[in-house]
This record gives structure tokens, C-alpha cells and sequence, in this order.
């Protein structure tokens, strides 16, 4: 039998979105057989075209709500009379057909943005492949020079050793260098031919770094070119100082760039300040700045720099802005600049940008920063901060690179408000929280500050700044945080040297275990600061902020390498008045650095106390850790624990420690600094706590950074039995020993390990094996490498922790269920169940074994007691 196939038939689905619109925007409507007596003029089953008042009535609704219900859809009938012959479910489709259009329109915009910077892209790597043929030709040409050379020396050196006159090849060719050399003439300020001709040889000598083959350029790892992209990212290679490069694209126009990157201060985070002392315009319709800059130290132990620089801005025939900038020094021929004490005089080679229009808009971006830090004037351990390129790269080319793409992210206007604030107003907060950190970290004179003490055994020093509106800025009102009787800021900073700990890693841990470091009592004392009545001292108080930090997100810059975010403490009090009274705590945090593949990153997380207002001009103490990695070189001792850095400063090259070469490979510096409000009476106390809470945070750091750092067998640890020490090998033989002699059992080892080394079996078995002490509060003192890996910390950090601490509750019922037979018959099985490890990560095990440790002692008396923990693993 066959099927009579409807007539007439229905068109698709799909076929209903076909219903397209001519180019001013009408559309077609096809009207059903009801709708036929309303509009008796069309036809039934024609399209319709809208008319354009229809079109603008549904144009006006699409506006409001691109997405109507059907209720909606009715209504819009009912209120526009000019629609009524249409029915609602043509209605839907006009909807969907806008809303496919826009669509459309929108991806074909994103398309034509893709192409142009694919577009610009291929043509910026087709400049990079030319740039490189060159540099390699120049390497062959170089490489064949310097053989010939070297024939030509050796010819010349055996027929100068029968040469009886007086001047030999060497001096002959230093007479040569000398008669050649041609002193340049001396230029002063006054005189602008003479500082013209310094910026038309810095402009050249910018262009051959940017687009040529100047100096010797290696791309930074992890950077690939791509239209997302930051760019390609450079650093030299054996050249004077250390240089880095940039090429990029932005959706910005080449003056637009021109002012952000003249702006230094806005995105180069260690500029304390720039002053263009003169300016001069030049024939060509460029200008010349003379330039004073001050820039911040890094750390504690490391004095600043500052930079006395000519800058030239100026047009080339394409179109494109140049921006270049050197050193006016004695062998440049320019003036000599201001000096300040404290500082040292650094100097910047030919650097600058390079600013090419792009078409259809946008520019494509060269930058070179080239500078001499004099790095011979900072203890040795420190000076990988002053001679890697990577570290220049990420601190001012990378950051400027950033910066101009976030100002263009942020013009589009795809970029959400946190906390109903602007984009440029957050970034602000940042600005200010990294600049008020530096501040305190350096404490300079004419900001205010003086010295207190200096404790030189733990490197821990104390400044204070009795002007502190110096700080705050005359904008902003203190009287939140000093209150009427006087006071002032108190900082107590301090740096040390971490060892095989990745920044990023440390900094990560740092913000989300905050319990770990921080003391509820002296957030407490921070939070009162921003109240009337503040407290008296840390530990007068026994309220405090408890319970897991909240994070409340902010702002992210567009690569996600810093974050600004608010941190609420929750706040409790013991008595019933601390109760009553009990707030919350807001911090506002800055957390930077934290990407692990990011090549000479620094890591930084600063944070201030902020009160419920959080107003705009709201003054901030900032407070918090920096972590910068060092590329130490092959020839410089390293260690294999966490030092503190003013006892490592007095070793040499010659040093007696050492350690192993991947190792040094992951050594960085910790600067730590916290600011305090005080009043005036109250102030030796405030720097009592200050520096014993510093202390403790260092400790705690030390001990977050050795527990999350690989655990060596052959680690230089001091401890009470390192591993490879005569006691650590006589204890080993003991466990063994005590074990076989009560289980009647040998400990099984793992075939593969050697039978005559004890305590190299003892350390590598699968099992966490643990000794304990025999005292009513047993601590551990030994730990095979599993044991460590299971509490998550190291042989010195072992001792801290006690048996208690680490078994739940089930764990103390069953030990001390079993503890008369472990005395009485040398061990005991315990059941499994679950302990925790030192970063409260929990830990589960099959079984437990605990046996008496029997030493050689003739009167039997147990030495400690072994555990051994079997098939751990973390829940």
C-alpha cells in the first residue's frame, strides 16, 4: 500500500531560516491561509517583504531582547499595530534570522581581525627568517675571518721571533689602535647640534639591535609566535650587559603606543620615578629629552640604580615612530647628570621601540632593552639578578609588551568590572600595592625612612618612616591609620637564599596556605589599624582571624601572570565582648608570577589591609614576599638547603660547599618585608613583635620550601643522623636487628638492593619507616626517604613533628591500646587506617607495625621506637 504524501508539502525546518533580508535590512514573511482576509491584496503561500516601519519596530524589540519568549512574541503584536498581520511564529523566525546574522557578522569580524594579524604576523616572521640569514652569514663570514686570522698571527708570530727591532707585532698594533682612535668631541646641554648627532647614532645603532644583526639574539623558551601570542621574545648572548628584544602586534595606533611605553612608570614596576629635565625639539620634527631615572633594588642586600639617559623621538619615511634612548656618558661625549647618594649609576646601551603602522589598522611593535647594570658592585650570589637577560626580559620588554596588549584588551571594552570599578582603576590598586612593597623594601631617606636596627645574625632589619604622608600622598587622608597622639610606619624586612625550590611553586603555596605562615594575632593588630581604636600589641589580644580565607577575585591581566584579588579573614573572638566585637578582615592581593614555565619570572604576592569601604583613594601598608630565580653559573657554589643569605654572602668561588649542578639550576633569593602602623609610645614594642614575627615567618618559609622541595638521600642536612653518618648506619643495623629479633620475620627488601649496605636498603624500602623517641611527648627522629615523602617535610623539619600530630583519632586509640605489648613482647600490629601529613593532606595505610628499637646496650633498655607504615598512599 503506499503512502499519500501530504500536499501541499511543508518545507524543512531549516529551510525556515532561509528567509533572508535584502541589503536595507527588509525581510520576507510568508502568510498562512488565516492571515489571508487581514491582507486580501497578497496572495496565500507568497513571501512578503517587511516594510521598513516593521523592520524598525522589530529592530527596536531586537535591541532590547534578541531572544524573545512566545508571550513576548504575542505582545509585540499586540503593541505594534503595523505587525498585526503577521503571526508569531513568522515573528520567531525574523528572531532567529537576526540573531543568525549577527552571528555571522560578528564572525566575520573576528575572521578579518585574524587575517590582518595573521597577516602582519607572516610578515613579521618573514622580517625575523631575513634578520636570521643575515646573522648567519655574518657567523660564517666571522668564522672564516678569525681562521684566517689566526693562520695570519701564527705566520706573523714566527717570523717576529727573528725580528731585531724594537717594536713587535703587539705594540706595533697598539701604536696602530692609538693613531686611529679619534676622541669624541664633548657635548653639553646647551648645545642641540651636539645632542642631535648623539640620537642619530643611538637611532641607528637601536635599528641594527632591532632589526638587524647588532647583537647576537636567542629566543627565550615557550615563547612562539602565534596571532594570540605576546610576541617574539629574545635575549642576548655574549654581549657587554644584557639585552632583550620584543616583536608584537597591538590593536592600538602607533601614537597611542608611543605615549603608554613613554609612561615607564605605568608598567615597569621597578621605576621609582622619572624626571625629564630637558627637552629640545629638533629640525626634523622630533624632540630630545634628557632623562633622570631612579629604579628600586630587588632585595634587601642590593643597592638601587639610577640612569641618566638622552631620549629621541622621531619619524621615518614609512610612517613608523622611533623611540631610542642611551646613557650620556664621558665616552658618549654628553653631559654629565645628576647624581644622588645611595644610588649606582647604571647605564643603558642604545634601546628602544620600534613602532610600525599595520593595515587596517593596529601596530607591530619592536622593542630592544639593552643596559649595563654593573653587576660587579653586588655580593656574587647575588649578581645572576644583575647579568641574566631573562630577568631583564620578564621585569621591562615582556612587561611593556603586556601592558600595551592590556590597555588594548581593555579599550575594547571585553573586559568585565570587578567590584563595579574600572579596569584602569584596579589596575591602579596594583600599581600602587607593587610600588608601596618597593618602597618599604628600599626605605629611602627622602621618603621618610630611617634606620631602627639591624639584626646582622638573621639579616632581619627594622626601618621607620615618621612622615608617612610622604608615602600616602598629600591626595590621600592617614587619619585611619595614625591616629591623633602621632605615630608613623614601622618595616621589618629580610631576604635569604632558597635552594631547588621553583618561585612560582613557593608563592602558589604561600597564597593558598596562608594559615601555614601567618599569625591570626598580628592580622588582628593590622585590621585594628584601619579602626579608632587600635590594639596596644600582638599577644595583648587573644581574638584573631581564623577558619579558611575566602578569595574574592578582582582583576586578572590578560595573560592570567597576575592577579588582584580581595581576601576575607573571618574573624572570632574567646569572650563574650571579643565576640560582640568580632569583624571580618579584608585584604586586597596582588599575586604575580605564579606560571612555572615563565623563564626568569619573578614570583611577588603583596597584600594590604583594606577596611568593608574599600575606597578608591584608600591608603595601603602593603606587605608580602618577592621570589626571584638566580641562573647561577657553573664556577658558583651551591647548597642543597635553605640558607640564610647574609652567611652565604662570605662564600667565594672557593668555597667549601658544594652541591650538585641541577640544583644550582633552581636557586633563587626571598626578600620578605612587612610594614606596621604604631603610635609613637608603643613603638619599641611594635618592633619587638615586628621582628619576631618576621622571624617566623622565615621559619615557616624555610620549612614550606625545604617540605615542597625533592627530598636527597645525599643532601648536606644537618640533623641528629644524617643519612650516610656513622649513627645514621648503627641505627639502621639496630631496626633490622630489633625487628628480626621480635616478629622472627626479616624486613623484606627489595631484591634488587644491596644486601651488605643496611641503612641503603633501610632508605630506599617502599614502606614509610619511622623512629620515635621514648618520651611523653614522642618526636620523630629518623625517617627513611618514603617516611618523608608520606609527611610531606625533610630530616630537619622531621624532629618538629610529633607521633600525635600525624595519627587521627582511631590511630591514638589503637597505639595506645597496643602500647603495653609493644613493651612487654617488642612489637604489635596496628590496624590501617588514615594519618595525616604535615601539609594536611590525608594519608591512608593497609597496616601499621610497631617494635621496640633494642641499641647494643647490655641492660636491654629500648631506644626509640620503629614504625613502619605498609602500601601508603594519599587519599
Amino acid at each position: 500500500m503506499t503512502r499519500q504524501r501530504p500536499w501541499p508539502p511543508s518545507p524543512p525546518p531549516r529551510l525556515r531560516f532561509l528567509a533572508a533580508a535584502t541589503d536595507s535590512g527588509a525581510g520576507m514573511a510568508r502568510l498562512s491561509p488565516g492571515c489571508a482576509a487581514a491582507a486580501p491584496q497578497v496572495d496565500t503561500g507568497k513571501y512578503v517583504r517587511y516594510t521598513p516601519e516593521q523592520v524598525e519596530a522589530l529592530e527596536r524589540v531586537y535591541n532590547e531582547c534578541p531572544k524573545p519568549t512566545s508571550l513576548r512574541r504575542q505582545q509585540i503584536i499586540r503593541d505594534c499595530p503595523i505587525l498585526s498581520n503577521i503571526e508569531p511564529k513568522q515573528i520567531k523566525v525574523w528572531f532567529q534570522n537576526r540573531r543568525c546574522r549577527e552571528k555571522q557578522r560578528k564572525e566575520s569580524s573576528r575572521m578579518q581581525t585574524v587575517n590582518r594579524k595573521l597577516t602582519a604576523m607572516n610578515k613579521l616572521l618573514m622580517e625575523e627568517n631575513d634578520r636570521l640569514q643575515k646573522q648567519l652569514s655574518r657567523l660564517i663570514f666571522e668564522k672564516e675571518a678569525s681562521a684566517k686570522s689566526l693562520k695570519t698571527r701564527i705566520h706573523n708570530a714566527s717570523a717576529a721571533t727573528t725580528d731585531t727591532s724594537c717594536d713587535s707585532v703587539v705594540t706595533s698594533g697598539q701604536h696602530h689602535q692609538q693613531q686611529n682612535a679619534v676622541p669624541r668631541p664633548q657635548r653639553d646641554a646647551n648645545n642641540p647640534a651636539g645632542l642631535l648627532a648623539i640620537a642619530e647614532e643611538t637611532m641607528a645603532e637601536f635599528l641594527s639591535k632591532a632589526t638587524g644583526t647588532a647583537v647576537e639574539w636567542v629566543q627565550m623558551v615557550g615563547m612562539k609566535p602565534g596571532p594570540d601570542s605576546i610576541g617574539i621574545i629574545a635575549v642576548s648572548h655574549n654581549c657587554i650587559g644584557v639585552a632583550a628584544r620584543a616583536c608584537g602586534l597591538v590593536s592600538l595606533e602607533p601614537t597611542k603606543v608611543a605615549e603608554i611605553l613613554k609612561d615607564r612608570p605605568s608598567w615597569y614596576r621597578d621605576c621609582r620615578c622619572v624626571e625629564i629635565l630637558h627637552v629640545f625639539p629638533t629640525g626634523n620634527g622630533g624632540t630630545i629629552e634628557l632623562i633622570y631615572m631612579q629604579t628600586y633594588a630587588p632585595t634587601t642586600l642590593a643597592a638601587p640604580r639610577d640612569f641618566w639617559t638622552l631620549r629621541y623621538t622621531s619619524g621615518l619615511e614609512d610612517g613608523s615612530l622611533v623611540i631610542c634612548e642611551r646613557s650620556l656618558t664621558q665616552s658618549t661625549g654628553g653631559p654629565s647628570g645628576p647624581t644622588t647618594p645611595n644610588f649606582i649609576r647604571a647605564e643603558v646601551l642604545p634601546s628602544g621601540y620600534l613602532i610600525r603602522p599595520c593595515e587596517g589598522g593596529g601596530s607591530m611593535i619592536h622593542i630592544v632593552d639593552h643596559v649595563d647594570l654593573d653587576a660587579w658592585s653586588v655580593p656574587e650570589v647575588l649578581r645572576p639578578l644583575y647579568e641574566s637577560p631573562k630577568i631583564l626580559a620578564q621585569k621591562m620588554t615582556i612587561a611593556a609588551l603586556r601592558h600595551i596588549r592590556q590597555i588594548a584588551h581593555e579599550s575594547s571594552g571585553e573586559i568585565p568590572y570587578g567590584a563595579g570599578r574600572q579596569p584602569a582603576v584596579l589596575r591602579t590598586f596594583s600599581q600602587r600595592l607593587s610600588r608601596g612593597f618597593n618602597d618599604a623594601l628600599n626605605g629611602f631617606p627622602d621618603d621618610g625612612w630611617s634606620l631602627l636596627s639591624s639584626d646582622g645574625a638573621e639579616d632581619i632589619t627594622i626601618t621607620v618612616n615618621s612622615s608617612p604622608n610622604k608615602l600616602v600622598g598629600s591626595h590621600l587622608s592617614p587619619s585611619l591609620l595614625f591616629s591623633a597622639i602621632g605615630g608613623g610606619i614601622l618595616c621589618a624586612k629580610a631576604s635569604m637564599l632558597l635552594q631547588d625550590v621553583l618561585p612560582a611553586l613557593l608563592v602558589r603555596f604561600l597564597r593558598e596556605h596562608r594559615s601555614e605562615w601567618a599569625d591570626p594575632g598580628v592580622d588582628a593588630y593590622s585590621a585594628a589599624s584601619l579602626r579608632a581604636g587600635p590594639y596596644a600589641v600582638p599577644g595583648l589580644r587573644a581574638g584573631g582571624f581564623m577558619g579558611t580565607p575566602v578569595i574574592l577575585p578582582l582583576a586578572h591581566t590578560l595573560e592570567h601572570e597576575e592577579f588582584l584579588e580581595v581576601l576575607r579573614l573571618e574573624g572570632h573572638g574567646f569572650s563574650h565582648d571579643e565576640v560582640l566585637l568580632a569583624r571580618d578582615m579584608y585584604l586586597l592581593q596582588l599575586c604575580s608570577g605564579v606560571d612555572e614555565n615563565a623563564s626568569g619570572a619573578c614570583a611577588q604576592l603583596v597584600f594590604a589591609p583594606i577596611d568593608e569601604s574599600f575606597a578608591d583613594d584608600a591608603p595601603l601598608l602593603p606587605s608580602g614576599f618577592r621570589v626571584i630565580p638566580l641562573d647561577m653559573k657553573t664556577d658558583m657554589p651551591s647548597v642543597t638547603r635553605t640558607l640564610d643569605l647574609a652567611s652565604s654572602l662570605e662564600v667565594g668561588s672557593g668555597g667549601a660547599l658544594r652541591g650538585s649542578s641541577d640544583a644550582a639550576n633552581t636557586r633563587s633569593v626571598l626578600t620578605i618585608a612587612f610594614q606596621f602602623s604604631f603610635e609613637n609610645h608603643l613603638r619599641e614594642n611594635v618592633a619587638a613583635m615586628a621582628r619576631q614575627y618576621v622571624r617566623a615567618v622565615m621559619a615557616s618559609v624555610q620549612r614550606v620550601a625545604m617540605a615542597i622541595a625533592p627530598s636527597r638521600l645525599g643532601a648536606q642536612i644537618e640533623m641528629k643522623h644524617p643519612p650516610g653518618s656513622p649513627e645514621a648506619i648503627t641505627l639502621a643495623s639496630w631496626i633490622g636487628r630489633s625487628y628480626r629479633a621480635h616478629t622472627g620475620e626479616e624486613i623484606r627488601w627489595s631484591d634488587t638492593e644491596e644486601a651488605d649496605s643496611p641503612l641503603k636498603l633501610l632508605w630506599n624500602h617502599s614502606d614509610a619507616i619511622l623512629c620515635c623517641s621514648l618520651k611523653p611527648a614522642p618526636m620523630f627522629t629518623f625517617g627513611n626517604n618514603a617516611a618523608l615523602d608520606m609527611l610531606e617535610t625533610t630530616l630537619v623539619n622531621l624532629q618538629d613533628i610529633s607521633l600525635e600530630a600525624i595519627l587521627d583519632e582511631e590511630g591514638r586509640k589503637a597505639l595506645c591500646s597496643e602500647f603495653a605489648k609493644v613493651m612487654q613482647q617488642g612489637f604489635a600490629y596496628l590496624p590501617g587506617g588514615v594519618c595525616k601529613s604535615s601539609m594536611g593532606r590525608q594519608v591512608s595505610y593497609d597496616q601499621a607495625v610497631a617494635w621496640k628499637v633494642l641499641s647494643d646496650d647490655v641492660s636491654g633498655a629500648p631506644h626509640c621506637l620503629a614504625f613502619m607504615f605498609v602500601n601508603w598512599t594519599f587519599l
